[in-house]
């Protein structure tokens, strides 16, 4: 076994699809059948089952797909470790952000470090904040960022604050919410939690609901179209005169914020493109 069958098993093993597995790494299905029966040949045991949904890996086949996304990560430290020699930063940069903060905020971000540091490679993977924090937590991603406050052993970092806001297309009043069409959006627990707490320290019955969404895009659309109100935080706002807006704030009048933070295990700040890009954000303005 090397390095590409590590990979394999490991995108195998996270995908338990061999036509995604395939898409995905870009190997063709038969290649990626044939290296599995070699693997299982070599270790003279049975990896995965086929089935109509897909493949189902067997208790040894579990064993050694753990055993690859261990080796794979090894083989990923040792080949950033070997470009610091040249005191250069370069090499790959494995980052992990929630999707909204990629959609809104890395991109600009992600330019400038690299007009900064052109020979380093980024490996971004977007998704929840909880998604965030496990895969920094299980070493594949060197860093991360996520919004809301979640429980992260290692360090972390503030690097923005944001406010949460009432919107909607025409002028309300706070105190008549209960009584208006609320649209809900899919979210993490994090925020989901933050705007409950906020709702329960002001109101003593719950919101009127009228739909709920997937997204917090979906949901700014709905409201702009004059189907109710939505509670949401200020990175989908700025800049956009087209919405009412009032901020949310506790009974002592203070704003009610979402945290954006930095996260990352501690020795990874031996690596100097970790070193870089974890500096090249704190001092980021946003």
């Amino acid at each position: 076994m090397d390095i590409t069958d590590w990979m394999l098993l490991d995108k195998l093993f996270e995908e338990k699809n061999i036509t995604r597995t395939a898409e995905i790494i870009n190997i063709s299905q038969p290649a990626i059948t044939y290296r599995v029966k070699q693997i299982e040949l070599e270790l003279g045991v049975k990896i995965v089952h086929r089935s109509r949904r897909g493949v189902v890996f067997t208790p040894e086949g579990e064993h050694v797909a753990e055993y690859a996304k261990r080796m794979k990560n090894e083989y990923l430290n040792l080949k950033e470790e070997v470009l610091q020699f040249e005191e250069k930063v370069q090499g790959v940069l494995r980052l992990s952000a929630s999707s909204i903060f990629s959609r809104y905020k890395l991109p600009p971000i992600l330019r400038e470090f690299n007009l900064r540091y052109p020979q380093v490679e980024f490996h971004v993977n977007t998704g929840w904040s909880e998604d965030v924090s496990n895969a920094v937590y299980r070493d594949e991603s060197q860093v991360g960022i996520l919004r809301g406050n979640y429980n992260f052993p290692y360090e972390k970092k503030v690097i923005m604050k944001e406010g949460i806001y009432i919107v909607s297309k025409n002028e309300i009043s706070l105190e008549k919410l209960p009584d208006l069409p609320r649209i809900y959006y899919s979210t993490d627990t994090s925020l989901k939690k933050l705007i409950d707490d906020w709702w329960t320290e002001k109101f003593s019955i719950p919101p009127k609901s009228t739909m709920k969404v997937d997204n917090m895009e979906t949901c700014k659309e709905l409201v702009l179209n004059g189907l109710g109100y939505a509670v949401l935080p200020s990175i989908l706002l700025d800049d956009d005169e087209r919405l009412f807006k009032i901020e949310c704030r506790d009974i002592n009048d203070n704003p009610i914020e979402r945290v954006t933070w930095l996260i990352y295990k501690e020795e990874y700040l031996n690596n100097t493109v970790i070193k870089s890009f974890c500096d090249f954000i704190e001092d980021w303005t946003f």
